[in-house]
């Protein structure tokens, strides 16, 4: 039997994103960003609540990050979601984030993040963001063979349906192999 649910802003699973800009006095700014993912081949898109301090920056700069939350920093991606930038004007740093410049965007690398998209802004209308993938880096520690592991990555993930956020975990194993049938 079925329930039908009626329409959500839910799908599994959803990356924990987090929105990396400048301020207008060059510091650093993060911000939690639970809707978002691929639009395009190369291009992400993001829901960004006008109100909020990233919007600015993003229509200043024309650039951002975008980093996949992590189990091991949990507690500095939930704080960047709760507290507001235009409320607490530091809330990178007492987040505990350090930052480097991207040298291919005007845009902070998270250093505690693994893993980091380096966007242009394409576009921002309607209060979705839609950007352009200059680049992916990545830090070694995340990689098996040359590619990202995603059991070294540990990301987390944002349950909409129940309004939480969960550890993605360990992969249940390979259901397609070449020339192989499931059993």
């Amino acid at each position: 039997m079925r329930k039908d649910l009626g329409v959500k802003p839910s799908m599994y699973p959803e990356p924990v994103l987090i929105i990396g800009t400048y301020n207008k006095d060059g510091t650093p700014n993060a911000m939690n960003a639970a809707w978002g993912g691929i639009h395009q081949e190369d291009e992400v898109y993001v829901c960004v609540d006008k109100g909020h301090r990233t919007a600015e920056n993003l229509k200043e700069r024309k650039a951002f990050t975008l980093s996949m939350g992590t189990y091991a920093m949990m507690k500095a991606c939930d704080y960047v979601g709760i507290v507001s930038g235009n409320d607490v004007p530091d809330k990178f740093k007492r987040s505990g984030f350090t930052a480097t410049k991207s040298e291919k965007v005007d845009a902070p690398i998270i250093n505690e993040l693994p893993l980091t998209i380096e966007c242009k802004v394409k576009s921002y209308e309607n209060e979705e963001l839609i950007g352009e993938i200059v680049n992916i880096s990545v830090d070694d520690s995340i990689l098996t063979d040359g590619k990202i592991d995603v059991r070294k990555l540990d990301p987390w993930v944002y349950d909409g349906f129940n309004h939480r956020y969960l550890r993605f975990g360990e992969c249940a194993g390979r259901a397609f192999n070449v020339g192989k049938e499931l059993k």
